[in-house]
């Protein structure tokens, strides 16, 4: 046990005499304790005794480290005296000036050229780690479909039910309110015109081609793209990413690789599920505007077709790449301290969905000039 005995060399200097072992089970009240000492005496000098310390540890001489950092006045430092050759030595390791918080300071004004230069920097790097981080994507995709033996299916599994089929409840919600919402107002404006019957043109065609999978990708984003980087964020800052590299395992095969291929076979199934789910609620709309079920039917299989459909799945294994790869690398650029995997979590969902809308407007123009 350590032991702490405050003593009186001569009336100007007052004494700290340590004893016992001084390690991280035994120390803390004696720290404390010689804290208040010195805090009660700001203009006297100390000097802390440790002739009789049997074992000092690294939580010992960071509590030496601390006392002889305190700041005093001119004229009553601290001063260790007695320290054993070897626990002298470790001490002498560290200079207590190195931890005592700098003076506050004016934060300089950057001009507006500076400002800019830096931003751009900022912008220049993330996309050099965006153009990096997709090299590396996609080489460990390429060698995991050229060996599949090498990759952790178990992992993809568990990804799948985590961001697939636990994601059926709020996706068949969505659907549902889509096809509801979207039949609801466009009957309400058609039916002026008696053309009520086309809603189901509508709701077929902007389900399967739009609703559908922009509306699964954006839930997928905001559900499992911020659980991969809160996952991996939190992996980064507990240094198992590092642990990983240091038994050389690469991270993006052994993290992102199942994450991708499991988002990428779940994407199109939800996507399905929400087109069917939002088509049934546009039936249900249209059953108050007397249209009935096998009419609706008929309309929305003669107007969509094939092509509608594959183009809406294809959008939809997109989605799901980049909602993964966006999670996965805002995981690995996770800084640390205590709000970096929040942030992590907040960068990947508003990348993503920016990153979803943009990529769905260039699918927009490309299929309008292919005729899709």
């Amino acid at each position: 046990m350590a032991e702490l005995t405050i003593t009186h060399p001569d009336g100007a200097t007052r004494g700290l005499e340590l004893a016992g072992r001084l390690d991280a089970y035994s120390h803390g009240q004696v720290w404390a304790d010689a804290k208040r000492a010195l805090a009660g005496s700001p203009d006297r000098p100390f000097v802390v005794d440790c002739s009789r310390v049997e074992y000092c540890d690294g939580a010992g001489i960071a509590m030496l480290v601390d006392l002889l950092r305190t700041e005093r006045r001119p004229g009553a430092e601290v001063r260790v005296e007695g320290l054993s050759e070897g626990f002298r030595r470790l001490l002498e390791q560290y200079d207590p000036a190195d931890f005592r918080a700098p003076p506050p300071g004016r934060e300089v004004e950057r001009s507006v050229v500076e400002r800019l230069g830096r931003r751009g920097r900022d912008v220049w790097l993330g996309l050099y780690a965006l153009v990096a981080f997709v090299g590396e994507a996609l080489t460990a995709l390429a060698r995991a479909l050229r060996r599949p033996a090498t990759v952790r299916w178990g992992d993809v599994l568990r990804v799948a039910e985590e961001a697939g089929v636990n994601a059926l409840p709020i996706v068949a919600l969505i659907g549902f309110l889509m096809g509801v919402i979207l039949a609801f107002q466009s009957a309400v404006a058609m039916r002026q015109f008696g053309a009520e019957i086309f809603v189901a043109d509508l709701v077929g065609l902007a389900m399967t081609r739009e609703l559908g999978p922009l509306m699964t990708a954006i839930l997928l984003a905001g559900r499992s793209g911020a659980a991969f980087a809160a996952e991996i964020g939190t992996m980064k800052v507990n240094d198992e990413v590092n642990a990983l590299s240091t038994m050389g395992l690469d991270p993006v095969r052994f993290l992102v690789v199942p994450r991708i291929l499991a988002a990428v076979a779940m994407m199109p199934l939800l996507s399905a599920f929400a087109v069917l789910i939002g088509l049934v609620g546009g039936a249900m709309v249209m059953q108050l505007f007397e249209i009935p079920f096998y009419t609706y039917y008929l309309e929305v299989v003669n107007r969509v077709q094939l092509k509608d459909l594959l183009g809406g799945l294809f959008k939809s294994v997109v989605f799901g790449v980049l909602v993964a790869g966006i999670g996965c690398l805002r995981g690995l650029q996770t800084r640390t301290g205590a709000s970096a995997v929040g942030l992590s979590a907040t960068s990947a969902v508003v990348s993503g969905i920016v990153l979803i809308v943009a990529v769905d407007g260039i699918f927009a123009v490309i299929f309008y000039y292919l005729d899709i």
